[in-house]
């Protein structure tokens, strides 16, 4: 017999009778079956599903039909299958009487009207007759949300401004800028030599601000090539260009939204990218690269530089507009010489971090030890120190560091102290110790003699008289 004389031959009939093959395989294969019209109220029921309604609550089918479905179907989504006209393919649904996979479907009319929904219980508990893929898909979902458990860790701030280690005056001094201008939610510029601590003082400002319980981002652009700095900073729109990403990536600004970024080296930002960084700042709004755009964004802006922004400016390196929209704010970080009485306090903290990180024994240092490192420049400042540190640690056995252990690390130190067999007088050492914590609060109050009697608990006419005698010694 020839079938295919059997079927109709116009393509209208052949899809009518496709379509009601379909309904009955699914009608007799799957746990159940409902139609609803398209005010959402239920129109039928096939066989199967009649099990379902002592627990859903209803004795007979008469009771069950006729109602408005969201009334009798926990956490159903029919209705909103009605509303959009988008099918729910394969989904998950809970209520009184299980639980169970499900399909929902909208019908529409000849001109494409949606007059219902479809709804299919493809299977009944799951839980047993799906472990292995719901199994697979909970790894899934576990691995997703410990990723982004991690990502969120390594945005929050890492350091407090309790992790700004000194007593100073000036170090004290740069924690009360600090503090001030974490109540502020303003733009704020670090400035101070590689190694005092800018990125460590703007976790601080992050984890005291109003900021805090969003993210913190930073980006070196010492660090990113010229050539992707801009999607860096904006990121890259779907498709932008061959090879990108086809979801598109973020850009730190849209990663900051709500939080703080962190731009360090921003003396470091080419020219051309310049003008789309002030917009940025000026109007909370970017646009990603290959995209025509807007997103507007709420991130506060902390810049760090170890350059002279304002010799940058006169040498048409750095723009002057941008210069004076970072520059809202700034907070100077003093040198570690400046602020050496700092110095036995930080050796502790740096030597009991050291300690942590290698698993070798906690080493402490004298005060010879201390003479010795009070003597070197720091032009690598705290990250030099943690660095000679983790020399002498590495090099001796020593538990007590002397001056001895760092004769090939700090050779200029050492020659320094060799004529005195690596102890240096008492006094020597108070008076050297005097003449920088007096430095460091000149420079914290800008010369202001009078605020820097406060701050070293002296008075004006003792400071004056120290000053003097600092003269006659540098003479």
């Amino acid at each position: 017999m020839n079938t295919s004389a059997a079927l109709p031959r116009d393509a209208g009939s052949i899809l009518k009778l496709a379509a009601r093959s379909m309904f009955d395989l699914f009608s007799s294969m799957s746990e159940g079956m409902m139609l609803v019209d398209r005010t959402g109220r239920i129109v039928w029921i096939n066989e199967p599903y009649k099990r379902f309604l002592p627990a859903l609550g209803f004795a007979s089918e008469d009771e069950f039909v006729g109602r408005p479905v969201e009334e009798v179907v926990q956490n159903t989504l029919m209705r909103q299958v009605i509303e959009t006209g988008k099918p729910i393919l394969v989904d998950l649904l809970t209520n009184k009487a299980g639980t169970f996979v499900v399909s929902r479907i909208p019908l529409r009319d000849s001109q494409g009207e949606v007059i219902g929904a479809l709804g299919i219980v493809l299977f009944d508990q799951p839980e047993t007759t799906l472990q292995p893929l719901i199994g697979k898909f909970a790894r899934l979902q576990r691995d997703l949300d410990a990723a982004h458990n991690a990502l969120a860790e390594q945005r929050r701030p890492k350091y407090t401004f309790a992790s700004f280690i000194g007593s100073s005056p000036a170090a004290l001094e740069v924690k009360r800028q600090a503090r001030r201008a974490a109540q502020l939610d303003t733009t704020v510029l670090l400035l101070g030599e590689t190694g005092t601590g800018k990125e460590l003082l703007a976790h601080a400002i992050h984890a005291a601000s109003r900021r805090a319980s969003n993210p913190f981002v930073g980006v070196n652009l010492a660090a990113v090539p010229e050539t992707l700095l801009e999607s860096e900073f904006f990121g890259v729109a779907q498709g932008a260009y061959t090879g990108a990403d086809r979801r598109g990536r973020e850009g730190k600004f849209k990663l900051a939204d709500g939080g703080s970024l962190f731009l360090d080296e921003i003396g470091d930002t080419p020219l051309a990218l310049q003008a789309k960084l002030l917009r940025a700042l000026q109007e909370q709004e970017i646009e990603q690269l290959g995209s025509n755009k807007v997103v507007k964004v709420d991130v506060r802006v902390i810049a760090a530089t170890s350059r002279d922004l304002k010799s940058l400016v006169e040498r048409g390196l750095f723009r002057e507009d941008l210069y004076y929209r970072l520059n809202v704010l700034p907070v100077r970080l003093p040198a570690l010489r400046e602020r050496l009485s700092d110095l036995e306090a930080l050796c502790e903290d740096l030597l009991e971090s050291i300690s942590r990180r290698t698993g070798m024994p906690l080493r402490e240092t004298t005060q010879s030890a201390i003479g010795a490192l009070g003597a070197h420049d720091w032009r690598g400042n705290v990250r030099e120190l943690r660095n000679v540190l983790e020399q002498a640690t590495m090099f001796t056995d020593n538990v007590r560091l002397t001056a001895d252990d760092f004769v090939t690390i700090l050779p200029a130190a050492a020659r320094r102290d060799a004529a005195t067999g690596g102890v240096r007088p008492l006094p020597q050492l108070v008076a050297e110790l005097e003449r920088s914590t007096i430095r460091s609060a000149l420079e914290a109050t800008r010369g202001n003699k009078v605020s820097a009697a406060k701050l070293l608990g002296i008075s004006r006419a003792t400071l004056y008289e120290k000053l003097a005698g600092m003269r006659q010694v540098s003479a």
